[in-house]
């Protein structure tokens, strides 16, 4: 007999969150959604990723990669890597934002090291914001990079828990 497996995802209205974070600067928003003052987006919730660390221009996520992530081939989906870098960095771009301002990721370039299973554990994603564009009124482009990495120790101590590597721009949206 085969087993079924389901997955419920719950989350609150993300507009509400959203009005609520665009009155506090990008640090203090990202901050409030990582100590749970504020609800995480739906997609945090439906992908199975946490906020972990917030800085000035760096954030720290971490992801639980589970078989409800897995493609046909039986590993984790790229997409699953995909989703949690492109949201760190792109926080990691807020944290450096005052209130008001938003972003949208314009591009994203990846490289995938080693498969993602639901036997590699938990994940962090460290995205630091390496370059945020002029202050001018017009939208102008920003740069982070981020590295996906076991939360595990590697197996032995020359052996690297990089997963992804991946840099991305965002262009600022100023009101």
């Amino acid at each position: 007999m085969q087993v079924t497996r389901e997955r419920l995802v719950r989350w609150e209205d993300p507009l509400a969150s959203a009005g609520a974070l665009r009155e506090l600067s990008g640090l203090d928003a990202i901050r409030a959604v990582r100590d749970g003052l504020v609800p995480p987006p739906p997609i945090a919730n439906l992908i199975g990723f946490t906020i972990v660390e917030a800085d000035e221009g760096r954030v720290v996520f971490e992801g639980y990669p589970g078989e409800e992530h897995y493609n046909p081939i039986g590993v984790v989906h790229g997409g699953f890597a995909l989703a949690l870098f492109d949201s760190a960095m792109g926080c990691a771009i807020h944290t450096t934002l005052p209130s008001g301002v938003g972003y949208t990721t314009t591009d994203v370039q990846v490289r995938f090291i080693r498969a993602i299973t639901k036997d590699t554990g938990p994940v962090r994603c460290e995205a630091i914001a390496v370059h945020v564009g002029a202050r001018r009124p017009s939208p102008r482009r920003s740069c982070a990079t981020g590295t996906v990495a076991s939360s595990a120790p590697a197996p032995r101590p020359a052996a690297s828990s990089s997963i992804v590597w991946t840099s991305t721009a965002c262009a600022v949206l100023r009101p």
